[in-house]
């Protein structure tokens, strides 16, 4: 059996009372360049958020080469949440009855010579005795803090850390690069997830540094031979054109050697230029044999390059096929350019 490299299984993602994805399925094969496309607001941004970890699935799965990419439940997380609810419980021990318990040892030693600090803390521990003044906040402070760390490791439980980690790179709608680094050190960041170099050794500049940082540039030079930037490495990467901006946020996406790749709207504010260089680029993507989920609005690119495409409309898949099967859908269609009722 073949396991794909990305599967969507009825994945619904709800903001409130706003429902952004509703029960959404497909699958995207190894080596394969699959489009999503749709009118704005149809869930194409929340649907790269579900997948990356940005946010939260309300139901359904997302799969990772046949992994669901989460934080197995270990004896290890339990003793951690056990730690929590037992200091929760005596946190709020303390705070109902440290005050009433140290006014005692306070109004008792009134006139002593010198304040009576043994005395003092042996009525404040009085407050931890077996009473019901005692017990019912320190169950009720355990109670919270056993649901409130179960809370944040369910919350955690899929992160952007293990999505990268498991091969997953992507691009971002708007363009998210630090424009006063430059373009090599702009890789560098992207390459920082295969380091091993510890922070002293950064400190300090020991061999290990150095050799690790000397890899790193010649990784970040090859990538930057790819997207064809390699001449512009040392530019501050916010004054490079807008679109050797869009193939450097893509670069650094690389640097990770991603598995799988999500482009959000790579050719948005292209020229049609720049959007065919666009379309070799992603092509030679592919032929490195990373997989490619591409978002976007330019028909032309979509149809040029997609083996597959998939139509979301209101959060919901409406169509999915080949570029010539959508081009010629009559729900895709009516999706795009409307549907006169009267003729």
């Amino acid at each position: 059996m073949i396991i794909p490299a990305l599967e969507i299984d009825r994945l619904t993602v709800r903001f409130g009372g706003l429902t952004a994805l509703d029960q959404v399925s497909f699958r995207v094969n190894a080596g394969e360049i699959y489009a999503v496309i749709g009118p704005n607001g149809a869930g194409k941004t929340s649907l790269f958020n579900a997948i990356t970890g940005i946010h939260p699935a309300s139901s359904g799965r997302v799969l990772i080469a046949g992994s669901s990419l989460t934080r197995r439940f270990t004896p290890a997380t339990a003793f951690a949440m056990l730690g929590v609810a037992i200091l929760s419980g005596l946190a709020a021990t303390i705070a109902i009855n440290a005050n009433d318990a140290w006014d005692q040892a306070i109004n008792a030693q009134l006139g002593a010579a010198s304040f009576p600090w043994a005395v003092a803390w042996s009525k404040l521990l009085s407050a931890f005795a077996p009473a019901p003044v005692t017990l019912v906040p320190l169950a009720i402070g355990t109670l919270l803090g056993a649901l409130g760390a179960w809370s944040m490791w369910w919350g955690s439980r899929r992160t952007p850390e293990l999505v990268a980690h498991a091969g997953v790179a992507r691009t971002f709608q708007n363009i998210r690069l630090f424009r006063d680094m430059s373009v090599r050190d702009n890789l560098l960041v992207g390459l920082d997830r295969r380091l091993r170099t510890r922070l002293w050794e950064i400190a300090f500049r020991l061999p290990r540094c150095r050799t690790e940082l000397a890899q790193a540039c010649r990784m970040a030079e090859e990538i930057l031979d790819v997207v064809g930037l390699r001449a512009q490495s040392e530019m501050n990467a916010g004054s490079l054109p807008y679109g050797h901006q869009r193939r450097l946020e893509i670069a650094r996406a690389l640097a990770s050697r991603p598995s799988l790749l999500l482009l959000d709207e790579p050719a948005a504010g292209l020229n049609p230029s720049e959007s065919a260089e666009l379309m070799e680029l992603i092509r030679a993507i592919r032929s490195r044999g990373i997989t490619v989920l591409l978002i976007e609005h330019d028909m032309r690119v979509v149809m040029g390059i997609s083996d597959r495409i998939c139509v979301l409309h209101y959060g919901s898949r409406i169509a999915e096929g080949t570029p010539a099967d959508i081009r010629a859908h009559p729900v895709v269609i009516a999706a795009y350019l409307g549907k006169d009722d009267h003729g």
